[in-house]
């Protein structure tokens, strides 16, 4: 990929989940440690975290393709609405003041569409969180190897970037890294 930034390979699932994989429930008393664990099992199962997001998401859209797709439109409604609001606050501000009645329908309306739309945007929130969920749990309880501690080391002393060595970078979990 460009500016460096390379896809960290598909890991088999004998090392993923099966024969060679080794879980235990971390020790919730030592928070570091565990914080560790999950970074550095994020960076080392990456691809297959996606690949099971994108699996579990699609699984949850076929049970239910109305309702997830009502929800993506509904999510990106709303957050289309939110960016359009917050940077046009003057002109958001005078429709009011000159259009009263069109604002007070719009807003009754933008709540009917949310209250109705509710049970499909939970629909697709779970679909999001799910996978979360199933990644913080296997990245919580998989022990890691000695090629997840090497590929790890790789990735925290620069010779490779990864997006997501990037993604925990920008959320500020650079130090879970280097231990």
């Amino acid at each position: 990929m460009s500016n460096g930034v390379e896809i960290a390979p598909l890991r088999s699932l004998s090392d993923f989940l099966l024969e060679s994989a080794r879980f235990q429930v971390p020790n919730v008393k030592d928070m570091d440690k565990w914080s560790n664990r999950v970074s550095n099992n994020l960076l080392y199962y990456q691809t297959n975290y996606f690949f099971m997001s994108v699996i579990v998401f699609l699984i949850v859209g076929l049970f239910n393709p109305t309702k997830m797709i009502c929800g993506i439109l509904a999510v990106a409604a709303v957050f289309g609405l939110f960016c359009y609001v917050t940077n046009s606050k003057r002109s958001a501000t005078k429709f009011k003041r000159d259009h009263p009645v069109i604002s007070l329908l719009v807003i009754f309306s933008g709540g009917y569409f949310v209250v109705y739309m509710l049970g499909s945007v939970l629909v697709f929130l779970f679909g999001i969180m799910l996978p979360v969920s199933l990644i913080f749990i296997h990245a919580s309880l998989r022990l890691r190897n000695i090629r997840n501690k090497l590929t790890n080391k790789i990735e925290t002393i620069g010779l490779k970037k990864t997006p997501m060595g990037l993604f925990l970078e920008a959320l500020g979990q650079e130090s879970c890294l280097t231990s």
